[in-house]
C-alpha cells in the first residue's frame, strides 16, 4: 500500500465571520478526519483572512487554510464530502502533487546576511556596485524622457 501513497494539497476557505477559536476546531477537525480515513498529515497552515478574487455567497473575504497530505487517494472523497456538507467551508480544492511540498526553512534576515557576508564577501561588494550603476542608469533616464518631451514639444 506504500507503493500507492501520493502527495496531495488542499486548500479550504471558511467564512470570515466565523470566531478564531472555530477557525482552529475545524482545522483540527479536518485533520484528525484525514488521519481517520487513511491520510497521513504533512503540514497544516493557517494562511489568514483574505480577499476573494470573487464574491462567493455574499463574502468578499475568507479565511484561507492549506493542507499538505498523503495517501492512497482514497481519502479525499470523504474529507470533500464532510467540507461539502459544512456550511462554514464556502470553498475547497485538492491538487495531487508530484512530490512532497519543500518545508520552507525558518530565515531571520540578518543572521542570513551575515552568513553571506562571511561565505562570499566579494559577492557582496559586486552587488552594491551593481546597485549603485543601476541607480546612475535611472537618473540618467529620467532627465532623457525630459528632453524627449521637450523636443516633442517644439
Amino acid at each position: 500500500m506504500n507503493d500507492q501513497q501520493s502527495y496531495y494539497e488542499t486548500m479550504y476557505i471558511l467564512r470570515p465571520d466565523i470566531a478564531e477559536d472555530e477557525v482552529t476546531n475545524h482545522i483540527d477537525k479536518y485533520n484528525k478526519l484525514l488521519e481517520e480515513f487513511g491520510g497521513t498529515i504533512l503540514d497544516s497552515q493557517m494562511r489568514g483572512k483574505r480577499r476573494l478574487a470573487y464574491q462567493i455567497a455574499k463574502h468578499r473575504e475568507g479565511i484561507y487554510v492549506q493542507l499538505s497530505h498523503q495517501g492512497d487517494g482514497q481519502h479525499i472523497f470523504k474529507i470533500e464530502k464532510a467540507m461539502r456538507l459544512s456550511e462554514d467551508v464556502i470553498r475547497y480544492m485538492t491538487v495531487k502533487q508530484e512530490g512532497p511540498l519543500p518545508t520552507p526553512r525558518p530565515s531571520t534576515k540578518n543572521s542570513t546576511q551575515a552568513e553571506d557576508d562571511k561565505e562570499n564577501p566579494k559577492i557582496k561588494v559586486e552587488s552594491q556596485e551593481k546597485q549603485q550603476v543601476v541607480s546612475a542608469d535611472t537618473s540618467t533616464l529620467g532627465k532623457d524622457d525630459t528632453e524627449t518631451k521637450e523636443n516633442a514639444k517644439s
